[in-house]
């Protein structure tokens, strides 16, 4: 089971998986060149989602297919600090 982590420090918003920094995944579509965000809807929000989503399902199509559902159910609704699992995901 994988685990995603994000926090907020002085180096702004930090994303892992397992530890390792979570690939933004540009390639795919770059929704946000700033990187990742969470707690409300937008590019940021939105960037995550997709990392989140094509690192866990391991489909850039459908990854970028539940995109916009995804932010708007789980990436607004993240604290500053959390966890997900991949089973929660």
């Amino acid at each position: 089971m994988k685990l995603y982590e994000g926090a907020r420090g002085l180096d702004g918003a930090v994303v892992t998986v397992d530890g390792r920094p979570l690939d933004p995944r540009f390639d795919l579509r770059r929704f946000s060149p700033a990187g990742f965000e969470w707690t409300y809807e937008g590019n940021g929000p939105r960037q995550l989602a997709l990392a989140i989503l094509a690192d866990h399902l391991g489909d850039g199509a459908r990854a970028l297919a539940l995109t916009e559902r995804f932010m708007q159910n789980v990436v607004t609704t993240l604290d500053n600090a959390w966890r997900l699992t991949s089973d929660e995901v």
